[in-house]
């Protein structure tokens, strides 16, 4: 049976994360939406004391790894709610700035993915480094299996060709994980993720975008032009398994789509948390004791956006404990996605649309919470993306039976 409750042994945890969101992220929230591409230096000390608490075992808001064992397929050096930890504290950062999280040195998205399929050796070496992921390129987009990249074998190392685009801390971050085909023939089955440190020639920075939302974090173009890299930097088996086809890479996305579900429902819950404010300030009172319907319109409206947060927060959490129970949970993961992404979108803008005058303006934090919440209804697999994997696993079809 699951249980959804929070546990108490989470409680320091998530006190410790709603404290840096409150004492930290708000105060500087509107500073870096203003001045976009400067790195937010306050976030040094914290991102020090998220690195003790990870290495202390009582993880925190970062990104870490569903581990698998290769003998029996569970996970390995799983501890007991880590990924239920990760994302209660992501959800109390979020509520801070979600910006800021992804700006957070050492919690990249790439190092979810070493940590999900590097080896005990690349864990040692890159488990340090603050690592982003590059999957998305000019023409392929949510379908990851469209990859163009390639990774040529040359004695002892890969040479990587391609570019790469919508890249979360392709600047600032230490290493990259780069997602390129050993073999375009094959297929699928040819995609490997390869560890690219900075500084290595031929991986070039071409530019950094300017953004609706998260202007905190810096999204880099990436190109590759004969980048040489150790073959020991490819993370999993070289080998190409036609059978199991990426799943090894694709195992990345069960761990940081509840994260992202995660980042949403802390961005849902500061805007909702305002509205209520907003709305009290007005003389509106939301009464749980009450039907909708006999209520004033915005408080019905409220309960409506409250409903619906509710929903995406459980079907995180129960994504969050499936992987701590040792259960196959990617159907759950792109639920909890699906769900949350869609769901923060709605519930700011029309908390946008509930507060008025004062919602539209920069008085308060909802219009950027509203510019905010579009991407974690885009990355990490758009909402179409995720209704196909989805349907997919409901209907026992495989990708090439149900496109």
């Amino acid at each position: 049976m699951i249980n959804l409750e929070v546990p108490k042994k989470a409680g320091a945890l998530v006190n410790q994360a709603y404290q840096a969101a409150s004492e930290v992220f708000r105060p500087i929230s509107r500073k870096y939406d203003r001045a976009e591409h400067t790195y937010p230096t306050e976030l040094d000390m914290l991102a020090a004391l998220l690195d003790g608490l990870n290495s202390s075992g009582q993880g925190g808001a970062g990104a870490a790894g569903v581990r698998r064992d290769e003998k029996n397929d569970g996970p390995q050096g799983n501890r007991n709610g880590a990924n239920l930890n990760i994302v209660l504290g992501t959800i109390e950062m979020c509520w801070g700035d979600v910006g800021l999280l992804l700006s957070m040195p050492r919690q990249g998205l790439g190092n979810a993915a070493i940590g999900s399929v590097a080896n005990t050796e690349q864990l040692e070496r890159f488990g340090k480094l603050w690592a982003a992921m590059a999957i998305t390129e000019p023409d392929c987009g949510s379908d990851s299996a469209a990859i163009t990249a390639t990774a040529k074998l040359d004695g002892d190392e890969y040479v990587l060709n391609g570019e790469k685009i919508f890249v979360t801390s392709g600047q600032r971050a230490d290493a990259v994980v780069v997602w390129a085909t050993l073999d375009k023939s094959v297929g699928r089955a040819a995609i490997k993720s390869f560890v690219v440190e900075k500084g290595t020639p031929g991986f070039e920075v071409v530019r950094v975008e300017h953004k609706l939302g998260i202007r905190a974090s810096d999204t880099a173009v990436l190109r590759f032009e004969n980048c040489r890299v150790p073959k020991e930097n490819l993370l999993g088996s070289p080998e190409i398994d036609t059978k199991k086809g990426f799943a090894g890479v694709m195992q990345t996305f069960d761990n940081t789509r509840p994260l992202v579900a995660a980042m949403a429902i802390g961005v849902a819950r500061a805007a909702l948390e305002e509205t209520a404010r907003v709305l009290s300030e007005a003389g509106i009172e939301v009464d749980y004791d009450k039907p909708a319907n006999n209520q004033h319109a915005a408080a019905a409206a409220y309960l409506q956006l409250e409903a619906d947060y509710e929903a995406a927060y459980l079907l995180t959490m129960e994504s969050a404990w499936m992987a701590d129970n040792r259960q196959p949970n990617s159907l759950q993961a792109s639920m909890a996605k699906a769900k949350a992404g869609r769901s923060v979108v709605d519930i700011t803008l029309r908390c946008v649309e509930l507060a008025g005058t004062l919602g539209y303006t920069e008085e308060s934090l909802l219009e950027k919470w509203s510019r905010d919440a579009k991407i974690l209804d885009i990355f990490e697999g758009t909402q179409q993306i995720q209704q196909l994997i989805v349907a997919r696993r409901l209907l026992g079809k495989s990708s090439a039976e149900l496109k």
